[in-house]
């Protein structure tokens, strides 16, 4: 069959979300559940930071673990189209022996194993960095116990799996109704808008480095969508783990911020070499015609630079705002809070630290696109 275990085990980029996502709600949830089991024995004077604790739990579980399922669910949407997009002919040749499109669908389950694989991971891991994380949510001289709760495995880890493989299997399904005979040439569904043609003006028309650039972008939008919350992982993570060391402790801070590192590498490695891949004939073409590297580089990477710069500017105002709501509202009524304000010298080293390790990110890629050969490019067609 087309689609083999391997296919689902390729899947890196569903994976680090799904470990980071079970990660964050497996040792927050296990504190509410542990600390609910002893509300009976909260003293008054404790009663206020009690709540605060099990709110920040709630809060967290919900936010963290709610968007970056979503962001898997894109993410599965965007590896079955590649996939799939990639392998017409066979699913062609699967359908013209006799194969319905559901027979072939059920096969897309292996695009769950990641998601098992991921947050099977990253709950034994949030069990591992579990007692670090009870000793930073302490509340005064209260003691809570860690428990294991089977319910949390059940939720955590296998329902998303069933979830997520029957989606595939129906996104899958949906995706393959389409002619036999355009499966078996390679045609890939494209939805063309009819436009009304309009007369170009005196000294506005585009160059062609221009005009490509604006073409690769409308031809991958979703991997606009994918740099942005690449940079917005960057921007939010950095930010919210160098305040964090002075709303909790350095662990805490420490560990947002590797987590943040994580998704942006993983999905900024995603899109670029998805980016490339569907442009290697494009830059031969340009090179045959005399383009050097840096415009070759621009034609490709140009038209996906404002959203770097979006993802940024989102990933800034969600953890001053998450931030602070955390500070002014959850934890208002307690004492030994700080007051949390946004902090300028972080945003600037930040963004510093943006700039360059994006430049250096489409240097490297655009290096990699100066090796393109010309004659391999021909050669495949």
């Amino acid at each position: 069959m087309v689609i083999s275990l391997k296919d689902g085990l390729k899947l890196f980029g569903i994976i680090i979300v799904a470990f980071c996502a079970v990660f964050v709600c497996t040792f927050f949830l296990n504190f509410y559940m542990d600390a609910v089991a002893i509300k009976d024995t909260i003293i008054e004077a404790q009663k206020t930071l009690y709540d605060a604790q099990l709110a920040t739990a709630r809060f967290t579980s919900a936010i963290s673990g709610g968007f970056l399922a979503l962001i898997a669910v894109v993410m599965i949407i965007f590896y079955e189209k590649l996939y799939i997009d990639g392998h017409l002919r066979q699913l062609g040749i699967l359908k013209a022996m006799g194969y319905s499109n559901g027979n072939i669908a059920l096969r897309f389950w292996v695009f769950g194993l990641s998601v098992f694989i991921g947050t099977a991971f990253g709950f034994a891991a949030g069990h591992i960095a579990m007692p670090y994380i009870y000793d930073s949510l302490t509340i005064d001289t209260l003691v809570i116990d860690i428990h294991f709760h089977a319910i949390l495995l059940i939720m955590l880890v296998f329902v998303p799996t069933i979830v997520y493989s029957l989606f595939a299997c129906g996104y899958a399904y949906l995706a393959l109704r389409r002619p036999v005979n355009d499966m078996l040439k390679g045609r890939v569904e494209k939805k063309i808008k009819k436009r009304k043609e309009k007369p170009a003006k005196a000294g506005k028309e585009r160059s062609f480095l221009v005009e490509t650039c604006f073409k690769t972008l409308g031809s991958k939008k979703l991997l606009a969508f994918f740099i942005a919350f690449a940079c917005f992982c960057f921007s939010a993570m950095v930010q919210m783990g160098a305040s964090m060391k002075q709303l909790s402790t350095e662990s805490m801070g420490l560990m947002i911020l590797l987590i943040g590192i994580v998704l942006a590498v993983t999905t900024m490695f995603m899109a670029v070499t998805s980016l490339i891949k569907n442009n290697v004939k494009t830059v031969s073409m340009m090179k045959v015609f005399g383009y050097s590297m840096n415009e070759c580089a621009l034609s490709v990477f140009g038209g996906y630079v404002p959203f770097a710069f979006l993802g940024f500017a989102v990933g800034t105002g969600y953890q001053y705002g998450l931030l602070s709501l955390m500070v002014n509202i959850v934890y208002k009524d307690v004492a030994a809070v700080p007051d949390y304000s946004f902090n300028v010298p972080v945003f600037f080293i930040t963004l510093a630290c943006f700039i360059v390790l994006y430049t250096a990110v489409m240097a490297v890629y655009a290096f990699k696109l100066n090796k393109v050969s010309v004659k391999e490019v021909m050669l495949e067609n």
